[in-house]
């Protein structure tokens, strides 16, 4: 649709088709035309040759650190899970009755006895990158082959760029690995070669508690580097408000590595009432393998801090289980498929009970999730001072109070003008 100023003079001719959204996140990013139904959903990482010597080398684990070792955590994390499971035994149905749960030695030796099926099926080769040929993006940097140096980067953490002290932790590197990726995929997903981007705009979703920095550091990049022909920035709740058709809502939304609330009023995101919490679907993942291995999950191999296809083998599985449905009952049994490069496909036949709701309950049960500190969540603070930035909340409250101090001394030296006129009229007369 046309945009007309207040002359009515019609300014620029805006076609969804030309507009591309960018929706940047930890594990994943969806991209895609204003004019598509849904989204492209890729892999948010990338794979570099690694130039630097084989200590140096980096690669970004998918699912959040589990604390293993430390019995203290364990301890406080089988406490809450009892209280979950009691507080689950002890709840109702819709129809009034009862839950009932199937015991968890039955479960554990089901799973015990479950007997691996190896598929007679052609193993899938490892991806063979060269030094030549650069970075691996997507889902096939799960594929390169193991003996290949190489790093892996995911940019987006915690809602964050990913800015660390390791090799390419650098604001400069992680914007560096944003352009690629995105590159990458406007060229492979929306057929728009690099040197057509000037004639498209983007629509970048940002989160709700967002830094400042890093935002005015990706439009730059948009801008300046990548050459689009405009940029919008919208904020991800005020975003679902829209999609929704709502015109106020309370967001909830989680993410992989965190969850965020907020209120919508009128397309503004209410400040007072932004909060991030520093966990999300990844976190719960990690808390489902483990209760998976206190029932005898019988793929004992599984390693998801090691190997790429365990954690999306494990993530799969919490969103095939896991639920908050009081109604279903019992032990739920499914065929597990374990598919690795270069080794045949291998089945289990598992049973999981309430442990698929125990999982999901560790939201509003942080101890579940192995976090014991008070310092798992994030609200909206006062951006850090940026003089270029006319609206920069520490810039307007300096002047405000230079401003307040001006209008101070005129107002006194008015107030005695003013008396000096009084008197002295009033001694003439």
């Amino acid at each position: 649709m046309p945009i007309v100023n207040e002359n009515n003079l019609e300014l620029e001719k805006v076609s969804s088709n030309s507009v591309i959204i960018i929706h940047p996140g930890s594990l994943y990013l969806r991209i895609g035309r204003a004019s598509d139904v849904t989204p492209f959903k890729y892999v948010h990482g990338l794979a570099r040759v690694n130039l630097l010597s084989e200590m140096m080398n980096r690669r970004d684990q998918i699912l959040p650190n589990f604390p293993y070792k430390n019995s203290d955590t364990l301890a406080a994390m089988e406490d809450s899970r009892l209280q979950a499971s009691h507080m689950l035994q002890s709840s109702l149905q819709s129809n009034g009755d009862r839950r009932y749960a199937t015991p968890p030695q039955q479960i554990a030796a089901y799973n015990r006895n479950s007997v691996p099926k190896y598929k007679d099926n052609v193993p899938r080769a490892h991806t063979n990158k060269p030094s030549a040929v650069g970075n691996v993006y997507g889902e096939e940097i799960f594929n390169l082959t193991p003996e290949l140096d190489y790093n892996v980067f995911f940019p987006i953490l915690n809602g964050e760029l990913n800015i660390n002290g390791q090799i390419g932790g650098s604001l400069t590197a992680v914007l560096a690995d944003l352009e690629a990726i995105w590159t990458h995929c406007i060229n492979k997903l929306l057929n728009i070669k690099t040197s057509e981007f000037h004639n498209y705009k983007v629509i970048l979703i940002i989160p709700d508690i967002f830094n400042r920095v890093h935002v005015r550091e990706m439009m730059s990049m948009i801008l300046l580097s990548m050459k689009f022909k405009a940029c919008l920035l919208i904020q991800d709740h005020v975003a679902a408000t829209y999609g929704a058709g709502l015109g106020y809502a309370c967001v909830v939304d989680v993410g992989h590595r965190k969850t965020s609330v907020s209120c919508v009023e009128d397309g503004i995101s209410q400040i007072n009432t932004r909060i991030r919490l520093r966990y999300g679907g990844g976190n719960i993942t990690q808390t489902f393998h483990w209760l998976l291995k206190k029932c005898s999950f019988p793929y004992h191999e599984c390693s998801p801090m090691t190997n790429y296809y365990d954690s999306i083998l494990l993530n799969q599985l919490k969103e095939e289980f896991c639920h908050l449905n009081l109604d279903r009952c019992g032990a739920v049994q499914k065929t597990v498929t374990v598919m690795k490069p270069t080794k045949r496909q291998v089945q289990y036949t598992i049973q999981v009970g309430d442990e698929a709701m125990i999982a999901v309950l560790g939201m509003f049960n942080p101890m579940l999730l192995g976090i014991t500190d008070n310092n798992h969540y994030v609200i909206q603070e006062t951006s850090k001072s940026l003089p270029e930035d006319p609206y920069d909340e520490e810039f307007l409250r300096e002047t405000s109070v230079i401003i307040k101090k001006i209008f101070d001394v005129y107002y006194t030296y008015f107030i005695i003008v003013q008396v000096s006129f009084f008197l002295e009229t009033w001694h003439w007369s």
